[in-house]
C-alpha cells in the first residue's frame, strides 16, 4: 500500500501519566521512555495516534521504531487527516514562505524540517538543482508524495539525495545518496549577495553548502574593509570570500582539509582577485597557537568550528574546546578588532555559549563589547515551539 493510500490511523501510543505536557505546548517529538504502551503493530513511520494516559487525543505522529524519539507530531487536530494532501500542501507552503529571497542569492533552504511542519525533512535549493534529506521515518515513508510536491512547486527538475547525515542512522534508515531525478550534479555556480561560489553537493558538508551563514557572510563584508582577517575553519572560505569582497587587506585561512582549501582557493579565483590568500592546512587549535607564538595580530576572526556536542553527553568536552580557540582568538585580536563566534551545535544554548565567551573574555584580561547576536538566515526559521531548531548561534564582538 503506497503512503497516499494511508487509512485513517488505527495504531495508538498511550503515553505515561504526566508525559502529556509538552505536546499540549505543541511540541513536535515524544520519546521513548514518555510511552506506557502501543496499540496495534505500527511500521516505520507510519501515522498513530497519540493520547494521554486519561485517553485524550494530543496528536498524530510519524512512528519511528528505531529512534530515541519514538514519533513526531504531523498535527495537533483530531479532526486533520494526515495524507497526501496535507504533505503536499505543508511542501508547497514552504517553497512560498522563501519568496523573494532568490533577489539575494541562488541558495535558498526551501524546507527547514520541524519549523516547516515536515519534521525531519530538509530541502536546499542551488540555482536549479533540489538537493533532499529525509532524515526521519515519517518524511520517508512519504518521499514520492514529497519529491512530486517539490517538482511542481519549484519547477525543478533535477534532484540530488544527501540523506548521509546520523541523525538517518538514529531512526534506523539505510543511509541514502544519489541522483533522484535529473542529471547528476557537477560543481554548481551560485551567487549569494554578489559573490560567487562553487559547491559540490555529491561531496561538500551537509548539503554541500553552508546556507544558514549567509547573514553572517554578508556582515563580515560589511566590515572588512582596510581590516587584516584570520578566517578559522574555513572550509572553502566563505567568510574569506566575503571579507575580500568588502576589502579585507590580508587574509588567512584555516582548515584541516585539503580539498576544502583548494575548493575554497578556487572560489577565490571565480571571484577575480589579483592577489591570493593565505590558505592553511592544520589543525586549528595547533594553528592558533603557531599564530600567538609568532605574535600575528588580525582585526577581524572569524570562529565558525564544526559542532563540538552531538550530544547532551559531550558538553564538557564541547565548553572546553569552545572556550580554548575563543580564548586564543581574543590573544590574536587587536584592539578595536572584531570576532565573529560561533556554534552550531544544538545542545550548547545561547546562554551557555554567551557564558563559554564571556568566559574566555575574562581569561584572555580583556574586556568586549557584545555589538550582535547572530543565527541562521530567515530560511532557517525556528519554530517557537521547537527551540531545538534553533541550532546555530552566534556572537558578534569588538575587543575593547
Amino acid at each position: 500500500m503506497s503512503s497516499s493510500d494511508q487509512p485513517r490511523p488505527e495504531c495508538t501510543l498511550h503515553l505515561k501519566p504526566g508525559k502529556d505536557k509538552s505536546l499540549l505546548r505543541r511540541h513536535p517529538w515524544i520519546y521513548a521512555n514518555a510511552i506506557d504502551r502501543i496499540s496495534g503493530t505500527p511500521q516505520s513511520g507510519e501515522t498513530v495516534r497519540v493520547l494521554s494516559s486519561e485517553g485524550r487525543f494530543l496528536a498524530w505522529a510519524a512512528f519511528s521504531p528505531a529512534s530515541s524519539i519514538r514519533a513526531r507530531a504531523w498535527s495537533f487536530l483530531d479532526t486533520e487527516r494526515v495524507d497526501a494532501a496535507l504533505i503536499g500542501a505543508r511542501v508547497s507552503a514552504a517553497v512560498q514562505r522563501r519568496r523573494g529571497l532568490e533577489v539575494h542569492t541562488s541558495a535558498i533552504r526551501l524546507v527547514f524540517g520541524e519549523a516547516d511542519a515536515l519534521p525531519g525533512l530538509v530541502v536546499d535549493r542551488y540555482r536549479d538543482q533540489l538537493v533532499v534529506q529525509f532524515l526521519a521515518a515519517g518524511v520517508e515513508l512519504w518521499r514520492e508524495v514529497i519529491l512530486d510536491a517539490l517538482k511542481s512547486a519549484t519547477g525543478c527538475t533535477a534532484v540530488y539525495e544527501r540523506s548521509d547525515a546520523a541523525a538517518r542512522e538514529r531512526e534506523g534508515l539505510a543511509v541514502r545518496e544519489g541522483t533522484l531525478s535529473g542529471e547528476t550534479p557537477g560543481l554548481i555556480s551560485i551567487i549569494e549577495h554578489d559573490v560567487h561560489y562553487a559547491v559540490d553537493v555529491i561531496n561538500g558538508h551537509k548539503t554541500g553548502f553552508y546556507i544558514d551563514q549567509r547573514d553572517s557572510r554578508r556582515l563580515v563584508s560589511e566590515h572588512a574593509a582596510g581590516r587584516r582577517v584570520l578566517n578559522c575553519f574555513c572550509y572553502t572560505g566563505g567568510f574569506t570570500i566575503a571579507a575580500r569582497q568588502g576589502g579585507a587587506i590580508e587574509a588567512v585561512s584555516v582548515d584541516s582539509s585539503a580539498e576544502a582549501l583548494e575548493m575554497a582557493a578556487q572560489n577565490e579565483r571565480l571571484n577575480g582577485f589579483e592577489t591570493s590568500s593565505t590558505w592553511m592546512q592544520a589543525n586549528v587549535f595547533d594553528a592558533l597557537k603557531s599564530l600567538l607564538a609568532e605574535g600575528r595580530q588580525f582585526d577581524l576572526i572569524v570562529l565558525d568550528p564544526p559542532k563540538f556536542a552531538p550530544s547532551v553527553q559531550h558538553l564538557d568536552r564541547a565548553a572546553r574546546a569552545y572556550k580554548e580557540i575563543n580564548l586564543k582568538a581574543l590573544r590574536l585580536l587587536a584592539p578595536g578588532g572584531l570576532l565573529f563566534t560561533y556554534s552550531c551545535s544544538g545542545a550548547v544554548s545561547v546562554d551557555l555559549f554567551q557564558k563559554i565567551v564571556a568566559g574566555a573574555v575574562f581569561d584572555a584580561r580583556t574586556d568586549a563589547q557584545m555589538l550582535h547576536r547572530l543565527a541562521a538566515g530567515i530560511d532557517h526559521p525556528m519554530s517557537m515551539t521547537h527551540p531545538e531548531g534553533e541550532y546555530l548561534k552566534g556572537l558578534m564582538l569588538r575587543r575593547m
